[in-house]
């Protein structure tokens, strides 16, 4: 006897074309019940095959199991009565015949299914044949055979609920993870349907799908992630999204997407994360997002967004992440972000905004990650511009910040890490972070540094990483930590440092701290250059990190005399290993600065411009460094100006014959331009008393005048005559 060859049961059913025939076998293995179970199992992947090829679904479902279900039963039975009755063989094969005829036309009538609906009846029928031929009675009908009845019933009751769950679309993969349609890059036009029911994670990213209409996507109930990225979405209908209650990501990114209008995302009320980049949207319309209530991570980047309404984000009370990245917005939208009750991360990156106006981001009160990524307008930060917030992390790198933002950044006391890098900033001078009592990180690296003051870093007890990388320090010197032993982290790379006593603070440490990949090296003196910090030993040679305290090596004269009225300079230089800087003090003892009348010139010279007799007096120049410092004291002598006679010049004081100075001060003014004044007004107030006087007179002038008429006489009478009337002419 030969059996067909069954193939194997699966996720995805192949055709069910016969196969070749494999040689005849005898013993248990060939007993009916095993048949019939490979038979069950066959036609039970066959029907996978058939229902995921329907395109009517929900009308004609149930008719399809219900014919299914009843085609097998048949078979089942007529194979059991075959076996348990061989007597009545040959009338029981032509009943199972028959009604195996009638459940086929009945499927077919029905069905209307696709080619592999014949395939399938006609594997259904040599696999009847052979076992009702005498082969398979003789099996049959063996003593040692025993066909217990329950496992054909516990197959059939297997089949409604395998049925019920969907099948696996020809074009895609459901054995790679449990309850996952893998779809992509198919070439697909439209959903494919007959998804399963339990799907929880649909990709379908990589198609050319083009719109998604209302209901498309209803029936996947349990369906938990959607990834719809790269296709060819420029629509998406209201409701488009109906029935994915469940759903918890959503990725739309590298679509045509271009308007986001309400009532698109209805229907995703569990919704936690919507990837929106690569699209072309335009604009945020009022309520846009209004439905997703659940939604916490919203990515919006690579956009031609240019406006975001105010009511854009309405309804979006759980959102804690946001990031807008390479779009065409000229302003931050505040009156949008400030519907963002629970915002946590702010994420700006890559956006042509030239200025952060004062009370932008008021109303973000929750808000404790700001992050402003390659402004290449943005120049300063007003000092309210981060008003209202209490942020624990904030980065504005790539910009073009000249320097630290003290002012701006003075009230964020809950401040733990900022981040400047890529900006020009060439100083950090002393005690300006005092405020930030919480900062404990410092990110400066590709700046302009070009010198971090002693004292920079006072004020900040739990500070313990800076990162300067790549700048121009020469050094760093251990006076500008509070306290240098609880530092952790400190990233030095790509600067020219000179190996001086300086750093040897540094050397001593290089065990303990963290100084990233690349620790640093010497750049100066030239036997250590190109040196690594972690080569040197303990034992250091002679003239190893080593310094030579400042000297005047070159002064002006130490006596100056001026005139009243005049200019002096005094010169000072010193020597010394590292160069030492050169300051001036006034005889009372205050240190001079670089500007003013009395100002020290970037070269260490001292100039003073109109000189006064007060300024009389000593002067110190100051040359110092980290080894030593050297002083010199220098004497200023102002001559005062003598008048023509000889005698001393004294404002207070003049001489006979000849005029003093005429001095006209604001007293002087004020009297001159009230003498002024009063001629000037009593001169217009008399030509008005004139013009008024003039127009009283003109006003008593009487424009009428009387005359008398007479009315003429009729002709031919000489006695008639007219009345005579007066009147005026006004």
């Amino acid at each position: 006897m030969e059996l067909p060859t069954l193939p194997p049961l699966g996720l995805q059913a192949s055709p069910c074309a016969p196969s070749p025939p494999r040689p005849a076998c005898s013993g248990d293995c060939c007993s009916p019940p095993w048949l019939l179970y490979l038979f069950i199992l066959h036609q039970q992947g066959c029907c996978r095959l058939i229902l995921a090829r329907f395109k009517k679904r929900e009308r004609k479902k149930k008719k399809k199991e219900k014919c299914f279900l009843a085609l097998l039963s048949t078979s089942v039975l007529a194979a059991g009565s075959r076996s348990s009755n061989s007597s009545g063989g040959p009338a029981g094969g032509q009943a199972g015949s028959e009604v195996h005829g009638e459940v086929r036309a009945e499927g077919q009538l029905e069905w209307d299914g696709p080619p592999a609906l014949d395939r399938c009846s006609a594997q259904l029928d040599a696999t009847l044949r052979l076992l009702w031929s005498k082969e398979g009675m003789a099996v049959a009908t063996a003593p040692k055979q025993a066909w217990p009845p329950w496992p054909p019933i516990f197959f059939l009751l297997l089949l409604p609920a395998v049925g019920s769950s969907g099948t696996c679309p020809a074009v895609c993969d459901c054995t790679s993870h449990p309850q996952a349609v893998l779809c992509a890059h198919r070439r697909l036009e439209a959903v494919p349907g007959g998804l399963p029911r339990d799907t929880e994670f649909l990709d379908l990213s990589g198609n050319r799908l083009w719109g998604l209409q209302q209901g498309m996507l209803s029936r996947l109930g349990q369906l938990r992630e959607l990834d719809l990225s790269y296709n060819q979405l420029s629509t998406l209908e209201p409701g488009a999204f109906h029935g994915l209650h469940s759903l918890l990501t959503l990725r739309l990114q590298g679509n045509r997407l271009r308007i986001m209008g309400p009532g698109v995302f209805s229907g995703l009320s569990a919704l936690t994360l919507l990837d929106l980049r690569l699209n072309q949207i335009v604009l945020f319309l009022d309520g846009a997002f209004r439905e997703l209530g659940s939604l916490q991570q919203l990515e919006v980047g690579d956009n031609h967004l240019v406006f975001v309404a105010p009511g854009a984000f309405a309804g979006l009370a759980k959102l804690s992440t946001l990031t807008l990245e390479r779009c065409n917005l000229s302003t931050v939208p505040g009156p949008a972000l400030a519907r963002l009750p629970a915002l946590g991360a702010l994420r700006l990156r890559e956006l042509d905004i030239g200025r952060l106006p004062a009370g932008a981001l008021w109303g973000l009160g929750q808000l404790r990650e700001l992050e402003i990524h390659h402004w290449p307008s943005l120049e300063a930060l007003e000092p309210g511009s981060l008003g209202g917030l209490n942020l624990s992390s904030l980065a504005i790198t790539h910009c073009n910040l000249s320097s630290v933002p003290f002012q701006a950044l003075h009230h964020l006391s809950f401040l733990r890490v900022l981040d400047l890098s890529r900006n020009p900033i060439s100083a950090i001078p002393a005690r300006r972070l005092s405020s930030l009592v919480r900062l404990q990180e410092l990110r400066l690296s590709g700046a302009c540094l070009t010198s971090i003051a002693a004292h920079a870093f006072h004020g900040l007890t739990a500070f313990h990483l800076l990162d300067v990388a790549d700048n121009a320090l020469q050094t760093l010197e251990e006076a500008a930590f509070p306290s240098p032993d609880k530092l952790v982290t400190l990233r030095l790379s790509g600067n020219p440092l000179t190996c001086d006593c300086r750093l040897l603070w540094l050397l001593r440490l290089r065990r303990r701290l963290d100084f990233g990949s690349t620790p640093p090296a010497c750049a100066g003196p030239q036997h250590v250059q190109g040196k690594s910090l972690r080569e040197f030993s303990d034992i250091l040679p002679p003239g190893h990190f080593t310094c030579r305290p400042a000297l005047i090596r070159k002064s002006g004269p130490r006596w100056v005399m001026a005139e009243e009225g005049g200019h002096a300079v005094f010169s000072c230089s010193g020597d010394g290993d590292p160069a030492p800087t050169i300051s001036w003090m006034r005889p009372q003892g205050a240190r001079l600065g670089r500007a003013g009348r009395v100002r020290v010139l970037q070269d260490g010279t001292l100039e003073i411009r109109s000189v006064q007799l007060r300024d009389r007096g000593a002067y110190v120049c100051v040359v110092s460094n980290v080894a030593g410092n050297d002083s010199l004291r220098t004497w200023l002598e102002v001559i005062q100006v003598e008048p023509l006679n000889g005698t001393l010049s004294d404002p207070n004081i003049t001489s006979p014959g000849i005029p003093g100075p005429f001095f006209l001060d604001s007293r002087g003014i004020a009297m001159v331009l009230a003498v002024g004044f009063l001629p000037f007004l009593t001169s217009v107030t008399l030509c008005f008393g004139l013009i008024a006087l003039w127009s009283k007179g003109k006003g008593r002038v009487k424009h009428h005048m009387t005359f008398d008429f007479v009315a003429p006489r009729t002709s031919g009478d000489k006695n008639s005559g007219g009345n005579r009337v007066t009147a005026k002419l006004f």
